[in-house]
């Protein structure tokens, strides 16, 4: 383990830091924007999306994705730890394959909306209430990656 170890760590926190980001919009940002008038809360979250594609969030996000695609390809030619493997599982699959399956889509459909047009605000808080769940999915599995990786640190 001693040579993966650091892979590890970094994999460990930016599993951490992505399920605390993912968490703060399910339980303090999205309810706070539904809670604007009218689909003000829409415009305040199409600023949001544009802000987050930015090289901090998206090295966080997907450097983290690539730590943990390197240790999976290690793990799965050694050890195959169970701990390891579901660590990378989960953030593979259950961070990065529901931001790009679920996510995306819904976060592509807020852009598209027009918060002006009639029903803008109805249609706004349909797509907070899904984008809510799918943040909830995503902060689950960043929070169980981080657990399983912390258990093969303490091997």
């Amino acid at each position: 383990m001693s040579g993966e170890r650091p892979l590890v760590v970094v994999a460990t926190i930016g599993s951490g830091l992505v399920a605390g980001a993912f968490a703060v919009f399910s339980l303090m940002v999205v309810p706070a924007l539904t809670a604007l008038p009218g689909a003000a809360g829409a415009t305040a979250m199409q600023s949001v999306n544009r802000a987050a594609i930015r090289p901090g969030f998206m090295t966080l996000l997907f450097g983290t994705a690539l730590v943990c695609l390197v240790l999976g390809g290690v793990e799965l030619a050694g050890q195959r730890r169970p701990a390891l493997l579901t660590g990378v599982a989960l953030y593979l699959f259950g961070v990065v394959g529901v931001t790009v399956l679920a996510n995306v889509p819904l976060n592509d459909a807020l852009a598209r909306l027009d918060a002006a047009a009639p029903g803008a605000a109805e249609e706004w808080r349909a797509n907070a209430g899904r984008l809510t769940r799918w943040n909830t999915v995503r902060s689950l599995a960043a929070t169980g990656a981080a657990t399983a990786l912390v258990l093969v640190t303490a091997d």
